[in-house]
């Protein structure tokens, strides 16, 4: 007997459906993008190390190497002959330019006659220096009291207000007892001057540096040859002259003692290193 013509053909057996190639073609793609992915991917050496110590007390055993080479991971392997090189900083971080012609840094070196000039100015101007109303400094060469112009001048005027003479004479007494070049320096903040008197803030720096030098040297105590007056106007400010306050600290007058050496010095104890700026 003839059979149908659509009878299906009976299927072997252990054949393998038509479905799983195109299946197994899948995964092997995904599992290749996956692998490209992770190619590409930056390994922190610090977490990977982590990970991998983590894993090989999971799995009971020290040998567990975990490391990283051109961005490539490198499986856990466990061993007791193979060993990888311990990653060192050139790895975990950016390298740096190191100029081997800089010189040594060198420890700064305070002369004892500065430690000493810079002590009797502070025991000597004690409250000043708190109130403000100036200040001490001193670096390797020399010692500065700086006087602060809402202290010492009245708006646009070259003469010391009356309170301020006292103050200055007792920085004469100081200095009466020790040697130095002593340079009084007068500083403006950048604002033009609107005066009759003063052509320019050169004229009112200069004109307070002289006060001061006149003050200083007035009882004779410092000779005259000692000392020398000079105007800066704006030059060297201590602060952008952008805000009422920096401007306020820039109109100042200096008092600088250049290499001093002073008779029967007293302990200077510790003091801290300042560089004027």
């Amino acid at each position: 007997m003839q059979q149908p013509r659509n009878s299906k053909k009976p299927r072997q057996k252990n054949q393998t459906p038509a479905w799983i190639v195109t299946f197994a073609d899948l995964a092997t793609l995904l599992l290749t993008f996956f692998i490209l992915l992770l190619s590409f991917a930056e390994m922190d050496i610090e977490k990977y190390k982590a990970m991998a110590n983590s894993m090989s007390v999971a799995f009971g055993s020290a040998n567990v190497l975990g490391d990283s080479i051109g961005g490539s991971p490198i499986t856990l392997v466990e061993s007791d002959t193979v060993s990888l090189p311990e990653p060192t900083e050139t790895q975990a971080r950016e390298p740096e330019f190191i100029d081997e012609r800089a010189p040594e840094t060198e420890t700064t070196v305070i002369p004892g006659g500065v430690l000493d000039l810079t002590r009797r100015m502070i025991s000597e101007l004690e409250t000043e220096v708190a109130s403000g109303a100036l200040s001490v400094n001193y670096d390797q060469n020399k010692v500065v009291i700086r006087f602060s112009e809402e202290a010492t001048f009245r708006s646009g005027q070259a003469s010391i207000k009356p309170e301020m003479i006292p103050i200055i004479e007792r920085v004469v007494g100081v200095l009466a007892g020790c040697t130095g070049d002593v340079l009084v320096s007068g500083y403006t903040d950048d604002r033009p001057i609107s005066s009759s008197r003063y052509r320019s803030n050169w004229d009112l720096s200069a004109a307070r540096a002289v006060s001061v030098v006149h003050e200083l040297v007035l009882n004779r105590k410092v000779p005259a040859e000692r000392v020398v007056a000079a105007g800066r106007a704006e030059t060297n400010a201590l602060a952008p002259n952008d805000t009422p306050e920096n401007r306020a600290l820039n109109r100042r007058v200096e008092i600088a003692i250049r290499d001093p050496e002073c008779d029967d010095a007293i302990s200077t104890g510790d003091l801290p290193v300042e560089i004027l700026p």
